[in-house]
């Protein structure tokens, strides 16, 4: 029988938050630069980035639940069951990355899209490989609730890290300043960011590789091997309330950050004529879960996580209305209203991981079975809907507002509708992301332990049930 308060060090905790830095390092350039990418430097029309990100996921659907029974039914090996993988994949990950951004001299704009296409379905295998396998580590590495809840913030803050380059320091590199009918305009600079992306590439080998060395698997799996059924597991998650509400919790998430994060670049281009400040407006978003860690942890235990995350998100759609409401012209209120609601996503944000090993827990003891990767994998994939969401929305968003591909200056109206597009769509999101987390979202700090209490007990008694045989 697994221990069930075992001590996680600092330094493990450091380990898990660098398995997300790798990842977000990238996440977070294709988040906010992706779009810009393909639609400025590679003249691909938006109407059809759209499409592609929507062919993309639709691929992930498939693909995600298979890479995720694959690593269900892989025994441990010496290091572990989910750890290796952020060794074996940390390379092919980063030549992916590279391959995604790079621009091969010479072909059409048809040519770069069924390249873009090529590239995006082998990057999300690979990207898959390695993020499975991290989150699924959340739950071998520690069963204690306040453990997994700090397991969560670093992850958090290690997302946050690896994010913080393409949301701060890109924005103050990549964008050139040339003349336009005697008026000084911002331009994308694809040699400076092409740069970005290969550095971006050796520091994840490097933080993959130190997150496998840092972590241990620490809950062993059951000693007699379990059959695997992914139609069987995708009906009882389908009957899991917590595992439902959890994943709309995650896509309305993962969809409202990268919809502002791609929205944004080109607002403050166009509305605020001030690219420089997306760096202000970043920090002011990504602040808090800096400046809230310190009491994070009393809060939890003071509130618990379901409704501490719910205050937040009320917090954050506050936030956005009064901005659509306000209409300003002041890049300055805007990030001061930004840094209100970059408190209210904090909780949730840093809570997410811990909630979500709270949810297989429970597919745990209606399953009766070890499925950390299919469950993960599926949720994984409702986050990409998310992602799918965000970029193809945007994508045809701004297509829709008139906006002219590869244009230096945009026409008239264009600025206003940005405006609209970037406040309206996250407050929405945000106000039902709140309702999701009050009123679907089950689990109270009481539900918790006792799911905890209960699933040492089935284990138990498995492990029993495998000597006698």
């Amino acid at each position: 029988m697994e221990k069930t308060h075992e001590y996680v060090a600092f330094s493990e905790k450091i380990g898990y938050a660098l398995a997300d830095t790798g990842g977000s390092l990238f996440t977070s350039m294709i988040g906010t630069f992706m779009q810009m990418f393909y639609v400025d430097v590679l003249k691909i029309p938006f109407q059809r980035v759209g499409t592609l990100l929507l062919v993309i996921r639709l691929f992930s659907g498939v693909n995600d639940p298979i890479l995720g029974a694959f690593f269900d039914r892989r025994p441990p090996g010496k290091y572990g069951k989910y750890r290796p993988c952020l060794r074996n994949f940390s390379l092919p990950f980063a030549v992916m990355a590279v391959l995604l951004f790079a621009q091969i001299p010479g072909l059409s704009p048809t040519q770069y899209l069924i390249y873009a296409y090529i590239t995006q379905i082998i990057y999300d295998v690979v990207f898959t490989a390695i993020n499975i396998p991290m989150g699924a580590m959340a739950s071998v590495i520690s069963i204690d609730g306040e453990e997994r809840s700090m397991l969560s913030t670093f992850r958090s803050l290690g997302a946050g890290l690896g994010g913080l380059p393409s949301q701060v320091i890109l924005p103050l590199l990549v964008f050139s300043t040339v003349m336009y009918n005697d008026n000084a305009v911002q331009v994308f600079n694809y040699r400076s960011f092409f740069i970005a992306v290969l550095i971006f590439s050796v520091i994840s080998i490097v933080v993959h590789n130190a997150a496998f060395k840092l972590t241990r698997e620490r809950v062993q799996a059951p000693s007699k091997p379990q059959a695997h059924d992914i139609r069987h597991t995708v009906r009882v998650l389908a009957k899991n309330r917590s595992f439902l509400a959890i994943c709309v919790a995650s896509l309305l998430t993962m969809g409202s950050m990268l919809f502002s994060m791609a929205v944004n670049n080109f607002l403050f281009v166009h509305y605020f004529t001030s690219p420089g400040l997306l760096a202000l407006l970043n920090i002011a978003i990504n602040a808090p879960a800096v400046l809230l860690l310190p009491v994070l942890p009393k809060l939890v235990r003071r509130m618990g996580k379901k409704q501490l995350c719910a205050c937040g998100l009320a917090l954050s759609a506050l936030a956005n209305f009064a901005l659509l409401l306000l209409h300003t012209s002041n890049p300055f209120v805007f990030v001061g209203l930004s840094f209100i609601s970059g408190i209210g996503q904090t909780f949730l944000n840093m809570q997410l991981w811990a909630l979500l090993t709270d949810v297989l827990d429970k597919q745990e003891l209606l399953s009766e079975k070890r499925e950390e990767g299919t469950c993960y994998a599926l949720f994984f994939a409702t986050r990409k809907i998310g992602h799918t969401a965000a970029g193809a929305g945007s994508s045809y968003l701004l297509g829709a507002i008139g906006y002219v591909e590869g244009a230096t200056v945009q026409p008239a109206h264009v600025p206003g509708r940005l405006y609209l597009v970037a406040t309206l769509v996250p407050a929405i999101a945000f106000l039902l992301n709140f309702l999701t987390m009050q009123f679907w979202y089950p689990f109270s700090k009481r539900d918790e332990e006792e799911i905890r209490a209960e699933l040492a007990a089935q284990r138990a008694q498995q492990e029993a049930s495998v000597c006698a045989d």
